[in-house]
């Protein structure tokens, strides 16, 4: 008689507050196609379904959730304590949810009925950790160790206001010492790792710490159509914006995983949302309904932030940068949230997703010395060939210039030629710069730094008056030579 427990364990990672349904982009051959997806309600349906199917289910976020939209921000995270709670999640892990500073996330935290896990975040007066390193669950009479490994660059490359008292590791020191607490005190038949460090982090992470069975990775928004093997380990991710679910169905024998099967679940827009959550889903959307329905402008263009050097998303924030401000340059974080806007009318619920914390708008002059630094430094946060030293995010946005650049050369030697308009960017040279204040230009670099008094949202609604319909195509600005 076999002693095998089925086991089934769902993902879900990066939804970034998407209530209900948004637009998602897929490809398909030679182009990009757009269909709706997602929402809490049709993800708590489909987790049902699957807990009817599978006796024994466990559910895991593994964080960027209480950011990505207006409600979200406009209520620092709470708006969306209701839905979670009432959705049966296991545990998660956190990202974003720093926005708002760590005090407010403790008071998120706090009003959740599952537990935030983190192995890698200290509080800098006193060293220790700020969360549970790991909790254990009991499901199919099988012990279930989950740990969680938060991100680890928002103490880094975020605003200080993200981590103000409190500091991040990596978390490879801090998990084999977690790892013998769970084999040999709590005697779990399986660990499972809660990550927000990123695909290729969790790959170098796992290359070199034993004894993790299954690593549910997020950040990066890897749609993986099929797990990846380091070791023994099996690594799943699913997409972002709540578009997918990712379902790891096992077969679990004295304490090894014996058989597996993967599905990434597409959350179509024809499931029939959950009744209860979505009561729920619609009272926390209907304080802000109205605003977000204001019609602010059309578009010819797809807008959208599934591209790695340059998005046509990005570029509309950045025309919008240009003429408000009349400067030469402008630069945006190269932000991975954000739901595509379709050809047609453009609300100002798009004009949130695309930047929800509305920051505001900023000059500063810099040299074309100090723009090439500042393209090199984040080239190699992009493309790092050490997955730890990538710090998120795609390749910063840009516009008013072109930037050849090979992406297999080392840290500081990528960029090829900088061209500002049709002339060569010169070392000594100033040039005006417009940018986002979160993450668009680094303190270091600039002199004459000012902050103005209109928000990019002001800017891009303005813009959007001007523009009909909008044009925001790729311009080429990165071309990798």
């Amino acid at each position: 008689m076999s002693n095998r427990t089925l086991l089934t364990i769902v993902q879900m990672n990066d939804s970034h507050a998407y209530f209900d349904l948004h637009q998602e982009m897929f490809w398909e051959g030679d182009h990009a196609v757009y269909r709706k997806t997602g929402g809490y309600a049709r993800i708590a349906a489909l987790v049902k379904q699957i807990r009817a199917d599978s006796n024994n289910c466990l559910f895991c976020d593994c964080g960027d959730t209480f950011q990505g939209t207006f409600p979200a921000q406009k209520t620092r995270g709470k708006a969306l304590i209701p839905i979670l709670n009432s959705m049966g999640i296991d545990a998660m892990t956190a990202h974003w949810e720093f926005a708002y500073g760590p005090e407010v996330f403790q008071q998120r935290v706090a009003e959740l009925s599952y537990p935030m896990l983190a192995i890698n975040i200290f509080d800098k007066a006193t060293n220790k950790p700020v969360f549970p390193s790991y909790v254990v669950k009991e499901v199919g009479g099988l012990r279930i160790g989950f740990m969680g490994i938060a991100s680890n660059i928002i103490d880094k490359t975020m605003p200080p206001s993200f981590s103000e008292g409190i500091y991040f590791t990596l978390g490879k020191d801090e998990l084999p010492p977690i790892i013998n607490i769970l084999q040999t005190e709590e005697k779990v038949d399986l660990i499972i790792l809660i990550s927000h460090l990123g695909f290729p982090q969790d790959l170098k992470l796992l290359s070199e710490v034993q004894g993790i069975d299954i690593c549910l990775s997020g950040h990066t928004h890897n749609r993986l159509s099929e797990p990846v093997l380091i070791g023994k380990t099996i690594v799943i991710q699913s997409g972002c914006h709540g578009s997918f679910l990712g379902r790891l169905d096992l077969g679990v024998e004295g304490g090894q995983i014996i058989e597996y099967r993967h599905q990434l679940i597409e959350v179509e827009a024809n499931t029939e949302p959950d009744p209860e959550v979505e009561k729920l889903v619609q009272e926390a959307l209907a304080p802000f309904k109205d605003e977000l329905a204001e019609v602010v402008g059309e578009t010819a263009t797809a807008l959208n932030r599934g591209t790695t050097l340059e998005s046509t998303m990005d570029n509309f924030l950045l025309q919008a940068l240009l003429e408000t401000t009349g400067a030469q340059l402008a630069f945006s974080n190269g932000w991975r949230f954000g739901a595509p806007v379709i050809p047609g009318k453009i609300t100002m619920n798009d004009l949130y997703n695309m930047i929800p914390m509305n920051p505001p708008v900023s000059t500063v002059e810099l040299t074309g010395a100090e723009l090439k630094a500042m393209l090199e430094e984040n080239l190699e946060r992009t493309f790092s060939c050490d997955p730890y030293k990538q710090m998120g995010g795609y390749v910063k946005r840009c516009l008013g210039l072109n930037v050849y650049f090979k992406m297999e050369n080392p840290a500081g030697h990528r960029i090829q030629k900088i061209f500002i308009g049709k002339e060569e960017a010169k070392p000594g040279q100033y040039y005006t710069a417009a940018f986002v204040t979160m993450q668009g230009v680094p303190e270091k670099f600039g002199r004459n730094r000012k902050n103005r008094s209109e928000h990019i949202i002001d800017a891009m609604r303005k813009y959007l008056s001007r523009q009909h319909p909008l044009s925001a195509e790729l311009r080429g600005t990165f071309v990798a030579v």
